[in-house]
């Protein structure tokens, strides 16, 4: 059984389309009571295989008017114990009659949930793509997907260079160290820009790998250039491999900044 079971307050509907989204239309549900969900979790048992599921709620059976199950006096003449039995057999009787209605309740609240699931995990792409217009099913790098989904706060985040230096050591599992510098096209000091520079610092990669991540560099670069750094400052990302000793490995790629 999967340890979402061992969370009490999870619901009958959010589990079983979690662990079983096949059996839907399948599952056959007995409502034992409100009573029981005091002392237990949603689900009182749970047989998969025979497609069974028990709760702790309220069945149709349980609307029923008062009185209508047994007569308000009929337990306290003749044989108590006698007729006990024949309420609970009428019980049991009902409660067998009205298990079909009680099991399209339950498997349309599955498919309600379902929908619900779809339509929240759907949201932030709609958020993404209506108000940035940024396709995040569209996006093939992978790093760019994982800093789009911090758009929606980025009014409150443009700007931070500490943020992106740790996103960029969370997200490159690296140490990332930032420097602020001059850039200027024409080599005058009279004209120049801000410069943020990120480098990750990622030992013992090869020449083939570095290639393949400067590849991927490019277009992070350029989203986070456009949402998170402002607009004056210049960013700029690079590799930096970085060892001593007996980490350093032939075929070692240096750039012109390596320190060894």
């Amino acid at each position: 059984m999967n340890e979402l079971t061992q969370i009490p307050e999870i619901g009958a509907e959010m589990l079983l389309n979690y662990l079983y989204p096949e059996l839907e239309e399948r599952w056959t549900a007995r409502h034992d009571g409100t009573f029981y969900r005091n002392y237990n979790r949603d689900i009182l048992s749970l047989e998969p295989e025979e497609e069974s599921v028990s709760l702790s709620r309220d069945g149709f059976l349980a609307l029923l008017p008062q009185g209508l199950l047994s007569p308000e006096e009929e337990l306290k003449k003749g044989d108590r114990q006698d007729k006990h039995k024949a309420l609970e057999e009428r019980i049991k009787v009902l409660s067998e009659a009205f298990l079909p209605i009680d099991t399209f309740r339950f498997r349309r609240q599955l498919k309600a949930e379902r929908e619900v699931s779809e339509l929240l995990d759907g949201k932030l792409e709609y958020i993404l793509k209506t108000y940035f217009g940024f396709d995040l099913a569209a996006e093939q790098n992978p790093y760019v997907r994982e800093f789009a989904v911090l758009l929606p706060c980025i009014r409150q985040r443009r700007g931070d260079f500490g943020l992106v230096r740790n996103l960029l050591s969370a997200v490159f599992h690296c140490e990332v160290q930032f420097s602020q510098r001059r850039y200027s096209g024409t080599d005058s000091t009279r004209s120049w820009l801000p410069v943020a520079r990120y480098e990750l610092l990622i030992p013992g990669l090869s020449a083939g790998e570095v290639q393949a991540l400067y590849n991927d560099l490019q277009p992070l670069t350029a989203f986070l250039g456009e949402w998170f750094i402002p607009m004056e400052v210049r960013l700029e990302i690079v590799i930096r491999q970085h060892g001593s000793g007996p980490e350093l490995k032939e075929g070692l790629t240096l750039d012109y900044n390596t320190e060894i």
